[in-house]
């Protein structure tokens, strides 16, 4: 898929998922009595005014990086600026952000991040019933239809990964090469292929002919001893071979089904992202298995090409990842606020506006950092 395809995918994908989260926001102030005074979609600067409803000015903005709604004295600055002199200023005054009692405070903050855990539910039931691609045990296939062998994982240093094999590519073909002679393996039965590579006793290059997205290609990978731990005298290339094929989930079913897929992606991701932030304070974080702006545009855009139903799969994974990455305690993002919300609901007392300010300005500083630092592997792999 051309380059420019899939940043026009991932960009959308990105504002669609953001507006969601700030949907939530948005309908809990709403609800709250809270006055919102802009909802804007992409970021500023400010390119034109929908309209206005009520209170709130509906923009459009010239970032195409999801939006954002702007409630009135949740940054603390605006009701400072407040002096209550009339009952108009008063009304202003009971229907900010920080006038409200924690609890609503709370539930504003914690209302995106059930929006794009909901969002996330929805897109999984959908792509369910459309058919997704799932590991089959062989000999159980079904009603699945697309069925082929996968590489599900490459090991890193082993000869697949040095021959340029990647976790997701399909098999459509494997052929030992011995001379002017070969012996191919066509078949879905992972054991079978496993079997095929691990006979090839004389290290004979075994030819691949796999399919990466909606590419073909081969790629030649010459079998090693020494490469599984527990059986290092068996040749091997370093690769974990599925089944796997496209399974269209009942409509009456995929509620329940889509459930505990939905429960395997959150506990999974949370439990990566705690894996990951443990090793940042530890300075033991591993980069290269996080993933930028720019190696996510690339994994959208593979998504898409396998079909819809893949996209909105990803889609709802990357909504989690928003949702749970959100409720981090850090500054400048949702957890940060929430904090602040908890530690003034437990002293009695306002957090000094200025004090806020300052900490939010070092988080976003500290997110950004770590994104362009992110973003710099995306593009050394890229060329790599």
């Amino acid at each position: 898929m051309p380059i420019f395809i899939e940043v026009i995918t991932f960009l959308v994908v990105i504002l669609v998922l953001i507006l969601v989260h700030e949907v939530g926001h948005f309908i809990v102030a709403k609800l709250s009595g809270m006055r919102v005074d802009e909802f804007g979609i992409g970021l500023p600067p400010h390119v034109l005014t929908f309209g206005k409803i009520g209170d709130t000015s509906y923009t459009l903005n010239w970032l195409p990086f999801g939006g954002f709604v702007r409630i009135f004295g949740e940054n603390g600055s605006e009701q400072e600026a407040v002096v209550t002199e009339n009952a108009e200023v008063k009304e202003k005054e009971n229907r900010s952000f920080t006038a409200k009692p924690r609890m609503l405070q709370a539930l504003v903050l914690v209302a995106g991040i059930v929006m794009n855990l909901l969002f996330a539910y929805i897109l999984i039931n959908v792509s369910e019933v459309m058919g997704t691609q799932q590991l089959l045990e062989y000999g159980h296939e079904g009603a699945a239809k697309n069925i082929a062998l996968e590489f599900t994982s490459v090991t890193p240093g082993s000869p697949a990964a040095l021959a340029g094999l990647k976790a997701g590519d399909k098999v459509t073909n494997a052929t030992i090469i011995y001379g002017a002679f070969g012996v191919g393996y066509s078949q879905t039965n992972p054991l079978g292929l496993s079997t095929l590579i691990s006979t090839d006793t004389k290290n004979a290059p075994i030819q691949f002919s796999i399919v990466r997205g909606t590419v073909a290609q081969k790629i030649t990978v010459i079998p090693k001893e020494n490469v599984i731990a527990g059986s290092p005298t068996r040749p091997a290339i370093g690769v974990s071979i599925s089944e796997v094929g496209t399974v269209k989930i009942p409509v009456l079913q995929a509620p329940v089904y889509s459930a505990k897929v939905f429960w395997n992606m959150l506990s999974q991701t949370a439990m990566g992202l705690i894996t990951f932030f443990k090793g940042i304070v530890t300075f033991k974080a591993n980069l290269s298995q996080v993933s930028g702006p720019i190696g996510i545009a690339g994994i959208v855009g593979q998504a898409s090409a396998n079909g819809l139903a893949e996209l909105l799969s990803l889609s709802a994974l990357i909504s989690i990842n928003l949702a749970l990455i959100n409720i981090i305690p850090l500054p400048a993002l949702d957890g940060g606020r929430l904090l602040f919300v908890i530690i003034e609901a437990i002293t009695r007392k306002q957090i000094s506006p200025k004090i806020a300010e300052r900490v939010n300005v070092a988080g976003f500083v500290l997110l950004i950092l770590l994104m362009v630092v992110v973003s710099a592997h995306d593009i050394f792999n890229l060329f790599h």
